[in-house]
């Protein structure tokens, strides 16, 4: 046992140290000159419009929260949606990309008129039901 936690011990260190040797040894790589395919402008703008549409997708679910009727709906049920904005707010960029899209159709739907209210009541439970998960999730 004792030798099998040495065994690993320096193993570990090894795999820990093999970066640093690598980084001052001055290789061949550290003299060439690197090249990018993208310039940093190129990359700027990219994180950017990221940036933009990770805000505009919280945007369309806080839009989506504020609505009477999924106000109404989520006091039927006991949801409070303070706590389901602020989930909004601690989801990362792939989590509010979900949710917002389910938020545009449900928001389509109600919209579309009283003959898709009960798609849209369903796809609201839905995403607040998601939003719940999350919720309980992050606590």
């Amino acid at each position: 046992m004792r030798s099998t936690c040495s065994l690993i011990a320096v193993v570990l260190t090894v795999l820990m140290a093999a970066p640093r040797i690598q980084a001052s040894s001055g290789g061949p790589e550290a003299s060439a000159p690197q090249t990018h395919v993208a310039g940093q402008p190129a990359l700027d703008a990219a994180v950017q419009e990221h940036a933009r549409a990770v805000e505009k997708d919280r945007e369309t679910v806080r839009l989506f929260l504020q609505r009477a009727d999924v106000q109404a709906i989520a006091g039927k049920y006991g949801i409070d949606l303070r706590r389901a904005e602020t989930a909004v707010a601690a989801m990362d960029a792939s989590e509010v990309a979900q949710i917002a899209a389910k938020a545009r159709d449900a928001d389509r739907a109600l919209a579309g008129g009283q003959s898709s209210v009960t798609i849209s009541t369903t796809t609201i439970i839905i995403v607040l039901l998601v939003l719940i998960l999350l919720i309980v999730a992050i606590h």
